[in-house]
């Protein structure tokens, strides 16, 4: 009898380990190589960590990031790579947010901390999901970098491309995802380090590493999703910090923007410089009555609130682009905007999402204005979204530009 328990419980062990997925063989590439690019590498945070015994380290992202277990694992690599390194870890996720809003509120939730060493920067899913127009896409994640780059040359950068069922039917439909391939613009451009994720798990998958469904789960990953991930940037990492330490730090060139209209130069604007013309209220510690869904930032945060169509508000700026950092819940209206006298221009705030989440989402009115001094109008509209149970307008931040 015990010979019977003891070969069931090997044929069960067997089994067990039969239908683990491959995260336990992470340097074994499906394809024979790996997927991430070096180019100008990141010899300045090395020299940093190594010399200062400090560095500050920052993750600027969404949901993924920032509730990633991905994170802590790079953390933890940092932290036994440079064991006598004190760290400052600063986690920039915030769910929902892509590189757009990631522009304008980088010198609130990142730059504000002082110089960054090393940061690391993702925006590929909710590009994808959030971002119709694959210009927004360029400027935004163009204007994280160049802004980055502009206050601080020495600053290395990893770009991360997440991966979601979107990527991986363009990849195997013989396509790059269209936020992938403006994002590498970018990283060419500014020779950061990025990291294809997505990718690589399209073809582990393919090879019958694991599967989506069993094993991955989601776009926001299982533990074993999380784990393939650092395996993945402790690799980048390993390779970029092996050539002999630098002898000194380098400046990163700047090159000629890629898109000369990027949010280089975005920021928050406050909304009490904002005029109302009829209609809108300040509110100083905004919660939806419904209890709907909520992000951190944007809730019992100050709000500049209309809810009645023809409720309109105006504000000027100086710059060559502008727009509304508001939220998208169940009853988020149509608004209108005209800058500078022009014909008004109609934009739908209601998502996909806005029925269960009041969810923060940033609205570029128009970034193709000449530099100077520019008046915009905002009003919300008569009709409304068929599926939008109200027309109510919630603006946390300007976007300036």
């Amino acid at each position: 009898m015990n010979h019977l328990l003891a070969l069931i419980a090997a044929l069960w062990t067997i089994a067990a380990l039969g239908a683990a997925p491959a995260a336990d063989a992470p340097n074994v590439l499906p394809k024979g190589h790996d997927y991430f690019e070096l180019r100008d590498g990141l010899a300045n945070s090395r020299r940093t960590f190594e010399h200062t015994h400090a560095g500050r380290v920052v993750f600027l992202g969404g949901s993924i990031t920032a509730g990633g277990a991905w994170r802590q694992h790079t953390c933890d690599y940092l932290t036994k790579k440079f064991p006598v390194t004190k760290f400052e870890f600063i986690n920039a996720g915030i769910g929902s947010l892509g590189s757009v809003p990631h522009a304008f509120r980088l010198e609130r939730d990142v730059l504000s901390h002082g110089p960054v060493d090393l940061l690391f920067l993702e925006a590929a899913v909710n590009d994808t999901s959030n971002t119709a127009d694959p210009a927004h896409m360029l400027r935004g994640i163009e204007g994280v970098v160049r802004h980055v780059r502009t206050v601080s040359p020495r600053t290395d950068i990893v770009q991360l491309h997440f991966v979601m069922p979107e990527h991986m039917a363009d990849y195997n439909g013989g396509k790059v995802p269209v936020s992938i391939a403006q994002h590498e613009k970018v990283a060419v451009a500014y020779g950061n380090p990025s990291l294809n994720l997505s990718r690589e798990v399209t073809d582990r998958i393919n090879a019958g590493e694991f599967s989506w469904d069993q094993d991955f789960k989601n776009l926001h990953p299982s533990p074993f999703g999380h784990q393939l991930y650092a395996h993945s940037v402790a690799r980048l990492l390993n390779a970029a910090f092996a050539p002999p330490l630098a002898t000194a730090e380098k400046p990163h060139l700047l090159p000629p923007p890629v898109d000369p209209k990027s949010y280089s130069r975005g920021r928050f604007g406050d909304i009490r410089d904002a005029r109302n013309i009829r209609g809108f209220t300040i509110e100083e510690s905004w919660r939806p009555a419904d209890k709907k869904g909520t992000r951190a930032g944007f809730v019992d945060v100050a709000a500049l609130v209309g809810t009645e169509p023809g409720a309109e508000f105006e504000f000027g700026f100086e710059g060559t682009g502008c727009g509304l950092f508001i939220t998208a819940g169940p009853d988020a209206g149509r608004l209108e905007f005209s800058v500078d006298g022009a014909p008004y221009r109609p934009i739908e705030t209601y998502t996909r999402w806005s029925s269960s989440l009041h969810l923060p989402w940033a609205v570029i009115l128009d970034d193709h204005l000449p530099p100077g001094r520019h008046v915009a109008k905002v009003r919300i509209a008569h009709d409304q979204n068929p599926k939008a149970n109200g027309t109510a307008l919630r603006v946390f931040h300007l976007l300036l530009n």
